[in-house]
């Protein structure tokens, strides 16, 4: 079984003043329960963490150009960050990134055996 876990730090986008600046971020992905999916566990920002499950193309799509599924878009916004967009029934969380976070945690998903199949 091949599983990745990598933390990443998040800023939270909104015009709350009460917001935090930067929260961690749990990004997983398991080779033998979804080998092309990736999760993105999100801390109690409303109600208790959110754990967000999306293709792994989804996510290195998003990193080069605007890429939508379902509840979850994500974004390049300038050289070196991105922005990922969750919509839910309990309303939208949008978080930014630094994308080198994010393409080293892709990487370490295709290093780990996984198939390549899109």
């Amino acid at each position: 079984m091949s599983v990745v876990e990598q933390y990443a730090r998040a800023h939270v986008v909104t015009d709350s003043p009460e917001a935090e600046d930067a929260v961690p971020v749990l990004l997983r992905y398991d080779s033998e329960a979804d080998p092309l999916s990736v999760h993105v566990n999100l801390p109690g920002l409303h109600e208790g963490p959110h754990d967000w499950e999306f293709s792994r193309d989804l996510m290195e799509r998003g990193l080069s150009v605007p890429a939508t599924s379902g509840g979850v878009s994500i974004w390049p916004c300038g050289r070196v960050q991105a922005v990922i967009e969750f919509h839910s029934a309990e309303g939208v969380e949008v978080m930014q990134f630094d994308s080198h976070a994010l393409l080293r945690f892709l990487r370490r998903t295709y290093t780990a055996g996984a198939p390549v199949g899109r």
